[in-house]
């Protein structure tokens, strides 16, 4: 069973038939590494358990993302850190969420009847592309059992990213911080400055790499 909320669901409200994708992102806040957004499209029975991605241990949630990208339909998209600092890290998650949903209407072969988008804002307006009904939705990734899926692959996707991104850049304990503003990304940044895929649009990235500059 979905975590029990207070808010009914607004997909099973929908009428039967009715094809809803959840959508998620990961990664806006952390300093280094890509944007991801998925969107995922349940099946019958759903797998259960499902939540926000946060609310879950390390083990329950890699097993649902298994479940769920073995049993349903899904997709991601990732932007990188050039483009983020090209858009800015709205766009660029406005963006990922675009190109989810078209990746996943795609390997369906047909349009969403409605997209359910965690947070306040949908890329309706927002960003090219989007061009399906979309309800934001605050708290959705707990609220609604697709958004928490696609939370779900979110998180395991750009976690396995930033563990593989880890070997190349040890110093920075991307495999232990997923390229957050932590104590030891920030004196490793000091240290050794920023790397390709740090955000330079990122203040402490931005601030840091200011300052050795005028070191040299």
């Amino acid at each position: 069973m979905f975590a029990k909320s207070p808010y009914p669901e607004f997909a099973a409200s929908c009428p039967p038939g009715a094809l809803v994708v959840g959508v998620d992102e990961a990664g806006r806040g952390p300093l280094a590494g890509p944007v991801v957004a998925a969107a995922v499209a349940l099946c019958k029975p759903r797998p259960g358990g499902l939540d926000d991605s946060k609310k879950l241990g390390s083990a329950k949630r890699s097993s649902l993302d298994e479940q769920v990208r073995r049993r349903c339909a899904w997709a991601v998209a990732q932007i990188e850190p050039d483009e983020i600092d090209r858009l800015n890290i709205f766009g660029a998650t406005m963006l990922a969420m675009t190109i989810a949903v078209e990746r996943v209407a795609e390997a369906m072969g047909r349009a969403p009847d409605m997209v359910l988008i965690d947070g306040n804002l949908t890329p309706h307006g927002r960003c090219e592309g989007w061009r399906w009904p979309a309800r934001a939705i605050v708290g959705g990734d707990g609220r609604e059992p697709a958004i928490g899926a696609a939370s779900i692959v979110a998180k395991e996707w750009r976690d396995r990213l930033m563990a593989d991104a880890a070997r190349d850049h040890p110093h920075y304990g991307w495999d232990r911080n997923k390229g957050y503003g932590t104590a030891e990304h920030l004196d490793a940044l000091r240290v050794h400055g920023p790397c390709a895929l740090h955000r330079r649009s990122f203040a402490p990235v931005a601030q840091l790499e200011m300052q050795l500059e005028m070191r040299a």
